[in-house]
C-alpha cells in the first residue's frame, strides 16, 4: 500500500514514551496521528523500522493502525511552551513518520486478555522474523480496539541496520529475544502458520515497502553509496531472511516449548 503524506497542523500533547518521544499531532485531513519524529535520538533509523516492519506485518495480514509520512513545518514550535519539544519539532522539519490515533484503546494485557494461539503464533513468527526486541510483558506495543489486537511501534525492530558490518551472514541468524515476547506462551501453532506468513511476504511486496523508505532518511553513516543500493541491501536482508531452513522459526519453536 502506498503510504499517504499529511501535513501536521497543530501539535496536540506529547505521549512521553519511547525513545523517539512521540506526540499526538492533528493534521490538514483533520485526522489526530501519533507522530515519530526523525529529529528524537533514535534518528532516521526508527522511522525506517516502523515503516518497513509495519507494512510488512499489515502484508501479512496483521492488524497495523494506518502508517503516514506527515510534514513537519519549524514553525510548529512556536505555540510550544516546552523548550525541549520545541528543539525536538525544529530538529524534525520536513518528512516524518506517524501511525492513526485510535482513540479509546487500550494496551493489551495479557492476564486480562488471551488471543488465540493461531494470531499469537502469527505475530511472534513477525517479530522472530524482523528481529523485533520490543514486544514483552513491560513493553507490549500491542493496542485492543474494537476487541481487535493491533501492533504498533516497530522502532525496535531491524537493530541490524545500526551496524551493517557482516549483515548478509546476520540474515539467517535465529533471534533469541525471542524467548521474552509477550505472546509466546500463547503461540502453540508456529509450525503451522509459517507456510502462510512465509507465503505473504513476497519478494515483490519486500521491494515494493523499501521502495517508500525516503531518500532523505537513507545512507545515513552507511556504507552505502547511494539510497539506490542501501534500499538494496534491505531488501535482500529482509528477502534471504525468508529462505530456507528458517532458523528465526526454530528457535521460536524452541522458545515455545521451553
Amino acid at each position: 500500500m502506498q503510504l499517504r503524506t499529511v501535513t501536521a497542523t497543530r501539535y496536540v500533547t506529547p505521549l512521553r514514551e519511547g525513545g523517539s518521544l512521540p506526540a499526538i499531532v492533528e493534521a490538514d485531513d483533520e485526522g489526530l496521528y501519533v507522530l515519530k519524529f526523525r529529529g528524537a535520538g533514535q534518528g532516521p533509523r526508527a522511522l525506517i523500522a516502523e515503516l518497513v516492519a509495519g507494512e510488512i506485518a499489515r502484508a501479512a495480514g496483521l492488524a497495523v493502525p494506518e502508517i503516514v509520512f506527515v510534514e513537519l513545518d519549524a514553525e510548529l514550535a512556536r505555540t510550544e511552551p516546552d523548550p525541549e519539544i520545541q528543539e525536538l519539532i525544529r530538529a524534525s522539519a520536513g518528512l516524518n513518520l506517524a501511525l492513526d490515533y485510535l482513540p479509546g484503546s487500550v494496551t493489551f494485557d495479557p492476564l486480562v486478555e488471551q488471543p488465540d494461539a493461531e494470531l499469537a503464533s502469527r505475530i511472534v513468527w513477525f517479530d522472530a522474523y524482523v528481529s523485533n526486541v520490543d514486544r514483552t510483558a513491560r513493553n507490549t506495543n500491542l493496542l485492543v480496539w474494537h476487541r481487535q489486537l493491533r501492533l504498533i511501534d516497530h522502532g525496535a525492530a531491524l537493530y541490524f541496520h545500526h551496524d551493517w558490518n557482516d549483515w548478509r551472514a546476520r540474515s539467517t541468524l535465529p533471534f533469541a529475544q525471542i524467548k521474552n515476547h509477550v505472546l509466546l506462551p500463547f503461540a502453540s501453532r508456529i509450525t503451522d502458520v509459517d507456510a502462510g506468513m512465509r507465503a505473504a511476504i513476497t519478494p515483490q511486496v519486500i521491494a515494493d515497502i523499501v521502495a517508500q523508505i525516503p531518500d532523505a532518511w537513507l545512507c545515513d553513516g552507511a556504507p552505502f553509496a547511494d539510497a539506490r543500493e542501501h534500499r538494496a541491501a534491505y531488501v535482500e536482508y529482509l528477502t534471504r531472511r525468508l529462505d530456507a531452513p528458517r532458523a528465526f522459526v526454530a528457535e521460536a519453536i524452541r522458545a515455545h516449548a521451553a
